[in-house]
């Protein structure tokens, strides 16, 4: 029997690969979170568009996986206790395929909670601070006459690639030599800040000189150029 044909999501986008992880997402900072930690690791999956211009996002079956109607979503057919596990989240979706392969989250707790806490800076200040100066920057907002709003998220996103700068001196990987969900989850939104956004000359990203060093190391890597292009277009 199909693991996963009790999911009313795989009625909309069925799987071909029942036996595999499947993903569902578009090719953003936090999508490609999920693809690239998939490449990283080697494990087997499915991917799945969700379409937002045909509001896909919004669909009874999607919602049925993730009711915030955001992207990445997984269903892993071969979740704990051998159950299926819906998950959703790109932050506890990194956690749990690091903990599912043991990989690119440290053994020792210590190390452990500082991967996690670098994790959460990511999450709960570099992603919101970089989608609002996006927003201002690239699309509706940059027609506001007020810039003031802009400004303060510029501010932000400066003060946080600062932080970030200093914390990787003398260090190849935001934990030192280790490449963890902590690279993954924050690269690809400094990526996407100077690249998609086209916010580098506001936020002047070329001071950040530890900053621009890693994020050219993530780039190169084999499975990262392979994620950022996930899923393709239909």
């Amino acid at each position: 029997m199909n693991p996963l044909s009790s999911f009313p999501i795989t009625r909309k986008w069925p799987a071909q690969h029942p036996e595999r992880l499947q993903l569902y997402s578009l090719p953003t900072p936090n999508g490609v979170k999920a693809s690239i930690m998939l490449e990283e690791t080697g494990l087997p999956y499915e991917v799945h568009r969700v379409d937002f211009g045909k509001n896909d996002q919004l669909s009874p079956e999607f919602l049925s996986l993730n009711p915030n109607n955001k992207i990445p979503a997984i269903l892993d057919p071969n979740g704990p206790d051998g159950k299926p596990l819906a998950l959703f989240e790109s932050g506890a979706i990194l956690v749990y395929l690091a903990g599912k392969t043991g990989q690119f989250l440290p053994a020792s707790t210590a190390a452990r909670y500082e991967t996690l806490q670098w994790l959460m800076f990511q999450m709960g200040g570099i992603g919101p601070m970089f989608g609002q100066l996006g927003f201002f920057n690239k699309f509706a907002g940059k027609d506001y006459e007020d810039k003031r709003p802009r400004d303060r998220y510029v501010a932000e996103s400066a003060r946080l690639l600062g932080v970030l700068d200093k914390h990787l001196a003398g260090r190849r990987w935001i934990m030192g030599d280790e490449y963890t969900i902590a690279d993954i989850a924050t690269f690809p939104w400094i990526r996407n800040l100077v690249g998609f956004y086209e916010a580098g000359a506001l936020v002047d990203f070329e001071r950040f000189t530890e900053v621009r060093r890693v994020l050219d190391a993530f780039v190169a890597r084999p499975a990262v150029q392979r994620g950022l292009l996930i899923p393709q277009p239909n």
